[in-house]
């Protein structure tokens, strides 16, 4: 386990944005920021941001939308201080005609004028809860990034944007099923409860062992895979539509705000 990651578990937000600015810290995010929201990003050029506010509002379960900047503007002010998102996310993928280009940790050489940054609520949001509910969660515990998979579970479409409903996976004890639902459940910026819980084949994924994105997720006796909406959803659709270039998170490197994880309407005041 990489000697950064343990210590950062205790360190305030401001902390650990200031950790991931100075480019010292790079890795997932989950377990990280306390409790607080965590986001996902897409930052697409203003001429197709109502279209993707559009997908966002007809797909709030995979898409909750928790902060959208001014065009041009890289500060996320509603979402706390001193939040930059060109630099504030330890990886990001830039998509260029729905491919993805590159992985870079900085936006500062990409950034231009007619950007609109879109923020999702995370599931990693929930998680804090149920490790104090005592549930264990195997990617935290081996510093892995929980595995996500393409469902096939349809989204709404908007405009160009349209795919497949991405989801996380985690395995939970049997006898805890109906737990981990009501504990979720109490973090709808965050995706909520589980769209479905056993035979990952209803949703049409034919092999755990293979996430679509993240790292795999060993076999546990006496539990079921449990599925949540997953942020990593526009993605998919971004892959669909094709923009010039979009800007997104890297999946499991999430932006952390200073907003409470239990908030009911996601706007930071001083």
């Amino acid at each position: 386990m990489p000697q950064d990651f343990e210590p950062l578990k205790s360190v305030t937000t401001a902390q650990m944005r200031a950790q991931i600015r100075a480019c010292a810290y790079r890795g997932h995010t989950a377990g990280l920021g306390g409790k607080t929201l965590q986001a996902n990003l897409a930052i697409l050029p203003e001429a197709l941001a109502l279209d993707f506010m559009r997908f966002c509002q007809r797909n709030p379960k995979p898409c909750p939308l928790v902060g959208v900047s001014d065009t041009g503007n890289p500060m996320l002010t509603t979402l706390g201080a001193d939040i930059d998102v060109r630099t504030d996310v330890p990886a990001y993928y830039v998509y260029r005609d729905g491919t993805l280009s590159e992985t870079v940790h900085d936006l500062g050489a990409l950034w231009r004028d007619d950007f609109v940054t879109f923020a999702l609520g995370c599931s990693f949001t929930f998680e804090h809860a149920l490790q104090e509910a005592g549930f264990d969660l195997w990617h935290i515990a081996q510093n892995t990034t929980v595995p996500m998979y393409a469902s096939n579970i349809a989204t709404v479409p908007a405009g160009p944007f349209q795919g497949p409903m991405v989801v996380s996976m985690r395995r939970i004890p049997n006898d805890r099923l109906d737990e981990v639902v009501a504990i979720s459940r109490r973090f709808p910026l965050a995706h909520g409860g589980p769209v479905h819980m056993g035979d990952p084949a209803e949703i049409g994924i034919a092999d755990l062992g293979r996430p679509d994105w993240g790292d795999p997720a060993p076999e546990a006796p006496g539990t079921t895979p449990v599925f949540w909406a997953c942020g990593v959803t526009p993605q998919a659709a971004i892959m669909h539509a094709r923009p010039e270039i979009c800007i997104t998170h890297k999946p499991g490197h999430m932006l952390i705000t200073d907003i409470a994880d239990d908030a009911e309407t996601p706007i930071f005041t001083l």
